[in-house]
């Protein structure tokens, strides 16, 4: 999913939901401003949504944004309300476009 290479990817397991999660390893917050994410067509991730996480607890959410992919190959774009300092950023796939809630994942990156 990080190394920019056609072929590895990211797969879940069957079941919903589905989440990726990733932590910042800079020692001061990241922030973002829109991501970019590859699914393979037809495991694509439905009524999805990006949590950004404060570092002292999981429960203190600072962001729930919702996002809405296309089922297709294509690399997509998407831009926050407003950019966001976190250090925990999760991906959450609520549903799947697969019968059996798998989801496919080529390329994910914050910007």
């Amino acid at each position: 999913m990080f190394d920019d290479s056609d072929e590895t990817c990211w797969n879940s397991d069957q079941g919903s939901p589905q989440w990726i999660e990733i932590q910042s390893e800079e020692s001061d917050l990241t922030e973002i401003f829109s991501f970019d994410i590859q699914f393979q067509g037809g495991f694509v991730g439905k009524d999805c949504y990006l949590e950004v996480v404060s570092p002292r607890s999981d429960d203190n959410l600072i962001l729930k944004q919702p996002f809405y992919p296309e089922d297709n190959n294509k690399y997509q774009h998407f831009k926050l309300d407003n950019s966001v300092k976190g250090k925990i950023f999760r991906f959450v796939f609520v549903n799947s476009t697969d019968f059996f809630g798998r989801i496919v994942i080529y390329k994910l990156k914050l910007n």
